[in-house]
């Protein structure tokens, strides 16, 4: 065998691996980087018609900073507003939280010598004793790890910074990164067309569907804690509102413990009604609204788009409610062109035969 026909069958397993260390390499290099970068895609997609608008105005680099700027801005202003609220309904709830704990020792107590009367271990006679052991042990677990939570809040800080940073360059430069992308796909034309829009298209269903179900959420507990007599419903249905966006837990951080404390409070039929349209109601609206809003933006079934948003969520967090559905249509489709490469083309090649 000649060299160069040696060296020419060596080049491309050769190609090869290089690219698969490459991308490994640049895996370990951008790992700390990929929620912020995985969010200013979203809101890239999110915010690609107004950065449009804006850069036939003043230009691609003015534009992309106010973008950046009012992204920056929506993200922050609700934390901020929230904590005013916060402050302002703090005196009402603190007062509300003062009369209902006057009956709850009686309650605590009764509970509690009937877990004496029940266990088949020894239990102290007082529940304070109880409770104060299980406050220390408490606090001695979370001592040693209140570095680690302030390290959490600069690196939530350091997140939000690096995405607004990558935001600002896939603004200016996203129609080149979308060309460059489109051009990778292993796909003819339309088909990389069609995946690009499907994409784009659930990002947008998916962020949309989130705020749905929050306002849906925050709505109902609102009404449910007016109905059960618990103080400032508005201020706690928008906690419950924000506290759905939070992955697994979700809005019954909220309403499941104001229920238990309703129990204790001697109001077991007003603590009963809030736990059980918390579970029926308030949480159920996220299993029951988001997969219909996602399910009529992909051809694949609302099962599918279901377990993709659970499976996201428990896998990469928050941002998984998002990327979860579409990891799984790409994946398919993906899948539908290696099993079937030709299966793209033939509806040309019957398009071209008819004429």
């Amino acid at each position: 065998m000649p060299f160069a026909q040696w060296s020419d069958d060596l080049a491309r397993p050769m190609l090869s691996i290089l690219v698969l260390l490459g991308v490994y390499l640049s895996y370990l290099v951008l790992s700390p980087f990929l929620v912020a970068l995985t969010w200013a895609a979203i809101f890239a997609i999110l915010f690609h018609r107004p950065q449009t608008a804006l850069s036939a105005m003043m230009g691609p680099n003015r534009a992309a900073v106010l973008t950046t700027l009012i992204v920056g801005i929506t993200i922050v202003a609700p934390a901020l507003l929230l904590l005013t609220a916060l402050a302002r309904e703090a005196p009402q709830v603190s007062e509300y939280l003062k009369q209902s704990s006057q009956t709850a020792p009686r309650q605590i107590e009764q509970i509690w010598g009937a877990i004496r009367t029940n266990s088949p271990v020894a239990v102290p006679a007082d529940p304070t004793d109880f409770l104060t052991s299980a406050a220390q042990r408490g606090l001695a677990f979370l001592a040693p790890r209140a570095g680690a939570f302030l390290a959490d809040v600069f690196a939530i800080l350091g997140t939000l910074v690096a995405m607004l940073f990558a935001l600002f360059f896939m603004l200016r430069d996203g129609d080149g990164m979308v060309r460059h992308l489109r051009d990778l796909l292993p796909f003819p034309e339309n088909e990389r067309d069609r995946l690009m829009s499907d994409t784009r298209d659930l990002v947008v269903a998916s962020v949309g569907a989130g705020l749905i179900v929050a306002g849906a959420q925050g709505c109902i507990g609102g009404i449910a804690f007016w109905l059960v007599g618990i103080a400032a419903p508005v201020f706690w249905g928008v906690v419950i509102a924000f506290a759905s966006l939070m992955p697994v837990v979700g809005a019954a951080l909220v309403w499941a413990p104001a229920g238990i404390w309703l129990l204790l409070s001697g109001a077991i039929g007003r603590g009963a009604l809030l736990l059980i349209v918390g579970a029926f109601g308030i949480s159920m609206a996220d299993n029951v609204l988001r997969p219909l809003l996602l399910s009529g933006r992909t051809s694949m079934s609302g099962m599918v788009v279901f377990f993709g948003l659970l499976g996201g969520a428990a896998a990469f967090g928050f941002i998984g409610l998002v990327i979860g559905p579409i990891i799984l249509v790409t994946t398919v489709r993906f899948l539908g062109a290696l099993l079937h490469p030709n299966l793209p083309n033939e509806p040309a090649a019957a398009r071209s035969s008819d004429s």
